[in-house]
């Protein structure tokens, strides 16, 4: 069965990022096939007929949910319409799974095969919600091995797709080459400092992460700090920011995109926690994750959320790996100083950007084809295939197995969501 019609609906950069890599994917293998819903720039470019701004659902937070709401609203009424005029093959909504889950039920009750890519974190808060994504997917795709085998024990069909990000970085990179891309001095220290991609990132973590950087600036005159910018209305704000920071002329390079450049051309990376992480982490660089949110946002998120770290990295290796500062903690003077003492450790550095490079090649699952696979089994009605089985999961986290710590792709010792509740328990 050739697949003809593909609804799409993405919430975010990194999502569009997921989405281009699916579509090139499917392109491949059916290439009359067509796309619609909501993607970015590189959607757009695969041919991607986006009804909206992928902006308009980059909304962070629980409060800022609730101001930006009937906005919301009007955004799922239409797309349900939209897609339920065109009759596609499948609907695939990538992250935003507050907004998509909803689409996706709605769709899913009308007779539309339904597909979720990158697993909400049922796993780490309100894993009650696995019964309301049982209800509105035919298949989660998942980036990670615990979180496949978590869906399997709750019945939820799931497929082990792997994480594109490790397909699309390379084992190796060459940080010289990567300076020399940029302009930048061989032989300097090198900051990469990455304040997020959303409106309340800037807002709220911006004037810190610039405060930083002043503060290393001055006790490092060799510094050079790289900022690359999101989005044009990112580079905008943080222009402007910048404006009102004469001391940092001259010390920092302001970029349109290339964050992964960025990242590989630092010698340590100061980001907002997301994945954002993940990149750094794949980019196999030391890096200090900090965030900031409303403060009603935080007291909410700090009663709900029951897991030890906030980054990938240390998701995975169950360990702290990364420095997370978090709220009040995350003050320009202690991220400062953290920073300092990353840079002024070469040994630290290198034996991080070692085992990055391990936790690397045991993410690598040609993520986008299996994605392909899934999305294809699901429109011809099939089971889905062996390679994406929770039994493939289990296997790649025993690949994975590091001597002395955490499986890959794994958190830690919790294989399963009664273990998880128990220790949960246990910490309460």
């Amino acid at each position: 069965m050739t697949v003809r019609r593909v609804y799409i609906v993405a919430g975010e950069l990194s999502g569009d990022n997921l989405g281009t890599g699916l579509m090139r994917a499917l392109k491949a293998r059916h290439p009359d096939v067509e796309f619609r819903g909501i993607g970015g720039p590189g959607m757009i470019g695969e041919g991607m007929e986006s009804r909206f701004p992928l902006e308009i659902l980059s909304v962070m937070g629980l409060v800022e949910v609730i101001k930006h709401l009937p906005e919301l609203i009007r955004v799922r009424r239409s797309l349900r319409s939209d897609a339920l005029a065109w009759q596609p093959d499948i609907m695939i909504g990538i992250d935003a799974p507050d907004f998509n889950l909803g689409l996706e039920r709605q769709l899913r009750e009308a007779g539309i095969t339904t597909a979720h890519y990158v697993s909400p974190t049922v796993w780490a808060w309100r894993q009650g919600r696995v019964k309301g994504i049982a209800r509105s997917v035919d298949a989660m795709l998942t980036f990670l091995p615990f979180e496949a085998a978590f869906y399997a024990r709750h019945r939820v069909p799931v497929a082990f797709v792997g994480h594109p990000l490790a397909d699309e970085l390379p084992l190796t990179n060459d940080r010289a080459t990567a300076r020399a891309a940029l302009g930048l001095d061989e032989d300097a220290a090198i900051l990469a400092l990455l304040p997020g991609s959303r409106t309340n990132e800037i807002r709220f973590l911006g004037d810190t992460f610039l405060d930083a950087a002043e503060q290393l600036c001055r006790t490092r005159p060799g510094l050079k700090v790289v900022i690359p910018a999101a989005t044009p209305k990112r580079h905008e704000e943080l222009s402007e920011l910048l404006a009102a920071r004469p001391d940092l002329a001259g010390r920092v390079v302001l970029l349109d995109g290339r964050a992964r450049e960025a990242m590989v051309a630092a010698d340590a990376v100061l980001l907002a926690s997301g994945t954002a992480a993940l990149e750094a982490m794949l980019c196999h660089r030391a890096m200090l994750v900090a965030y900031k949110m409303a403060p009603a946002t935080h007291w909410l998120a700090k009663r709900l959320v029951k897991t030890e770290w906030i980054s990938l990295p240390n998701l995975i290796a169950r360990e702290t790996l990364v420095p997370e500062l978090i709220q009040e903690a995350a003050s320009a003077s202690a991220i400062a100083a953290r920073l300092g003492e990353m840079l002024d450790d070469d040994d630290y550095r290198l034996a991080l950007e070692t085992r990055f490079a391990e936790m690397h090649a045991g993410l690598q699952r040609d993520a986008s084809r299996r994605a392909c696979d899934a999305v294809e089994a699901l429109v011809e009605g099939r089971a889905l295939p062996e390679s994406v089985s929770p039994a493939s999961a289990i296997a790649a986290a025993e690949a994975g197995a590091k001597p002395g710590g955490a499986r890959a792709g794994e958190v830690g010792e919790v294989k399963s969501p009664e273990q998880a509740e128990t220790r949960e328990r246990t910490e309460r």
